[in-house]
């Protein structure tokens, strides 16, 4: 399957696969304290720590794992982030996440909302799954309200790479339920 948003957009978003240009543009989200504020972080340096974050994607890609899609601003032609659809293992069982990550001056103008949305709906639109999960720190307050807005609902509480986490999910019937009411 493929899982990446080729040639889609929002209407303030472009989405595009990663490329090995964007390094210099998404290095400022490891060098942000807050990037990591929810999250174990990384014990290298920043400039590894996203080198070794590209060299991730490049494996999910490869691998059919999905993947992030760089997230252009429309208005600036800049990267504001990634957001994608992601095969996961949580407690041993495989899902399809929406996950992203923003740079820190992109954070809270609704980016993270439209670009998950359009990944819940390009998932459901093209049947690559019957639910959808985001995996959100328990202290993710922000993340949490991109969940909500997405139509997502708290599924389970787990322990997901050394982190209390939240497992917000939507099944197909509750999207199909949104869509017919315009959301």
């Amino acid at each position: 399957m493929n899982y990446l948003l080729k040639n889609q957009e929002t209407p303030r978003l472009k989405f595009r696969p990663i490329a090995t240009e964007d390094y210099d543009q998404w290095l400022p989200f490891f060098q942000h304290p807050s990037s990591f504020k929810h999250w174990v972080a990384p014990k290298q340096s920043p400039e590894e720590a996203c080198k070794e974050w590209f060299a991730r994607q490049t494996q999910r890609y490869n691998n059919n794992e999905g993947g992030m899609n760089a997230l252009i601003e429309k208005s600036s032609g800049r990267l504001a982030g990634y957001c994608g659809l992601l095969v996961q293992h949580v407690d041993g069982i495989t899902e399809l996440e929406v996950g992203y990550s923003l740079l820190p001056n992109f954070r809270e103008k609704g980016y993270a909302t439209e670009a998950s949305k359009r990944c819940r709906d390009f998932a459901f639109e093209n049947n690559l799954t019957e639910s959808l999960i985001s995996i959100i720190s328990i202290t993710n307050v922000a993340s949490v309200n991109v969940a909500i807005k997405n139509g997502m609902k708290p599924h389970k509480k787990t322990v997901y790479k050394e982190v209390d986490v939240n497992i917000f999910r939507i099944s197909r019937m509750e999207w199909t339920q949104i869509i017919s009411f315009g959301g």
